[in-house]
């Protein structure tokens, strides 16, 4: 808990702060993941961060509702419940998952979505360089269990010698490249 709190706080926080710069008319435009438009991908955005506080709460998974503009709000309470030691103790019952397990979710959503987001709407997005390595170790060892679970696309080639963000782009089904034209 104690490493991962700093990373979450501040992925969310980038997170948030690229919502923030999201402008209406924006709304339609394409992401990078493509299931999701802008503002469908602000409603996930959204959903992420009440599943994980409900979570992180020992409560029950939830289901996603409308946009309704509240991200860096939701995202604050969620890390308030995160904060908490017994937040990261046992397994999910809802999920099935180890606590820790939902913890690095949540922080791959997190970056990988700030990321689809900024990208779709022309902002800056840099992630932390300690927090991709994190991400990146992560999401290789659980990669099989995300496109299971529809998480994940096909992976997309990258050079070996890529950064490790584009490497963790690739992974899980992102073109580094990606552009809204």
């Amino acid at each position: 808990m104690d490493h991962m709190m700093p990373l979450m706080t501040r992925a969310a926080e980038r997170t948030a702060d690229v919502v923030r710069g999201v402008r209406q008319e924006q709304f339609a435009a394409p992401t990078p993941c493509a299931k999701f438009d802008v503002e469908a991908l602000i409603a996930h955005l959204e959903w992420v961060a009440e599943l994980f506080e409900s979570l992180g709460a020992k409560g029950p998974s939830v289901e996603q509702s409308p946009y309704t503009g509240d991200f860096p709000e939701r995202a604050g309470r969620t890390l308030a419940v995160w904060s908490r030691p017994e937040a990261w103790e046992g397994d999910s019952a809802a999920l099935g998952l180890p606590m820790s397990v939902l913890g690095h979710m949540f922080l791959v959503d997190m970056v990988v979505h700030g990321w689809d987001l900024a990208k779709a709407t022309g902002q800056p997005y840099e992630p932390d360089p300690e927090t991709v390595t994190l991400s990146v170790d992560f999401t290789l060892q659980m990669v099989e269990m995300g496109r299971q679970r529809g998480a994940f696309g096909p992976p997309v080639t990258v050079p070996d010698d890529a950064p490790a963000f584009d490497r963790l782009l690739g992974v899980i089904g992102r073109d580094p490249a990606w552009t809204a034209t």
